[in-house]
């Protein structure tokens, strides 16, 4: 199975139930729309664990494979997300254990190389983005632990306070006072990584 280039899907999450169950009965438009509303947060998350587009690529396509091989135990919305979000990063865990068994030079064929990548932009802005989204992963892995879990959690994942309270098992208070604090230490580290750049 192909993970596809991202395409914008309105109001796809608004049905997630519905797609959800689609996907159930066997659906495969179901399928195709659920893999699209779901492949950007997958390649996210997989790719600040992994720190390499190619890595997280192939770890995407095994979440995608694992989800299809496991319908019958895909949760219900609002469960789905949260549980999409442990399957990639054990998917990242079981990645990183067989990376020292993988060839060093392995490559994505190169029909692939290019699924997730927007080629309606300029070879210049591609650079910039990537420059930004290495910046900005740069000054996430700065961050504690705990900071660095919510950010990924609640911007990355967009989910809410009282599910990453759960997901990580820290009291909801706490995480409400630490949302912000993190945020703050977020911006201080790409604030210091950009200095260090310009100077450099």
């Amino acid at each position: 199975m192909e993970v596809s280039k991202p395409e914008e899907a309105p109001g796809v999450d608004a049905d997630l139930a519905g797609l959800l169950e689609g996907c159930r009965r066997g659906d495969p438009l179901a399928w195709e729309a659920l893999v699209r509303n779901c492949q950007n947060r997958v390649f996210g998350v997989a790719y600040h664990y992994l720190r390499s587009p190619d890595d997280a690529r192939d770890v995407a396509q095994e979440v995608f494979v694992r989800i299809y091989r496991n319908l019958d135990a895909m949760p219900s919305n609002p469960h789905f997300y949260p549980w999409l979000f442990r399957i990639t990063r054990n998917a990242c865990i079981d990645f990183g254990r067989r990376r020292h068994a993988r060839r060093a030079d392995r490559h994505i064929p190169l029909a692939d190389a290019g699924r997730l990548a927007d080629n309606s932009v300029s070879p210049e802005e591609t650079a910039q983005r990537r420059s930004r989204a290495a910046l900005f992963h740069r000054a996430l892995e700065g961050l504690g632990r705990l900071n660095r879990e919510i950010i990924l959690l609640k911007e990355i994942q967009g989910l809410g306070l009282a599910e990453i309270a759960s997901r990580l098992r820290v009291p909801l208070g706490t995480i409400k006072s630490r949302s912000h604090r993190a945020r703050l230490e977020l911006a201080r580290q790409v604030l210091v990584l950009s200095e260090r750049s310009e100077v450099a």
